[in-house]
């Protein structure tokens, strides 16, 4: 128990800091999730649009067009699932060279001094951190390719299928390619708050700081950009 309480003195700001990582992360991640439902944002305005999209694709006998624009949006997530594993590989290569790494930040003004385990352990934090986002592009992926899938698989115009059974068909079609937009969204703040923990290496308060401006910055772009603004302009057609 001593040597618990002990820890906790030694560690107290750097715990501090990773309480308030984690609590910004998630509660981010749940904020956004829950107000999607119930508020404009980016996810709830995309997928009316998604879902408009899916009604006319049900409207055309060839879908080359549709197919060509899930398999762009594919590319991008290939992209940083790729970018992913680059990077997660440079952090094992850094944790073999921990002190020259250690020697180089603390040239740096306004410093925080940390022993080889703190160091480590914020290296393991940015790999845990860039696992949960390789994760989340890769099941992204593979949901776009289930929406390809499901694309093929729609009832042509000839069939004549009826309006709600159209409308259900857009809307399973919609919603899962919302889901694999919604899990490349999750992995790209994944990046941003990356970013945060890397004012980690230099020192606490400005890690918590970072973590702050990175709930800020993405909570004007979800919620108040103007890219918002101007997909809200014609909200008035769904």
């Amino acid at each position: 128990m001593t040597a618990f309480l002990g820890f906790i003195n030694d560690n107290w700001l750097n715990l501090l800091a990773l309480l308030w990582f984690l609590l910004c992360f998630k509660g981010y991640m749940a904020y956004a999730r829950k107000r999607s439902y119930d508020t404009p944002c980016l996810a709830s305005l995309l997928h009316m649009y998604r879902h408009e999209w899916m009604l006319r694709m049900l409207t055309r006998e060839v879908r080359i067009a549709d197919t060509t624009a899930i398999a762009n949006l594919e590319r991008g997530v290939s992209f940083f699932a790729s970018t992913t594993m680059l990077i997660l590989a440079g952090l094992m290569t850094i944790l073999g060279s921990t002190q020259k790494a250690i020697d180089v930040v603390a040239d740096l003004p306004f410093v925080f001094p940390a022993t080889r385990a703190e160091w480590e352990l914020k290296v393991l934090v940015l790999i845990v951190l860039f696992i949960y986002a390789f994760f989340k592009f890769t099941w992204s992926l593979r949901q776009y390719g289930f929406v390809s899938i499901m694309i093929g698989g729609a009832p042509l115009p000839t069939e004549e299928v009826s309006e709600e059974q159209a409308n259900a068909h857009a809307g399973r079609i919609a919603k899962m390619t919302s889901m694999a937009a919604n899990n490349f969204n999750i992995g790209l703040r994944s990046y941003y708050f990356a970013i945060a923990v890397l004012g980690w290496f230099i020192n606490p308060w400005l890690f918590m700081l970072l973590t702050a401006g990175v709930v800020f910055i993405l909570y004007r772009r979800e919620f108040k950009s103007s890219t918002l603004k101007t997909l809200k302009m014609s909200q008035s057609r769904f």
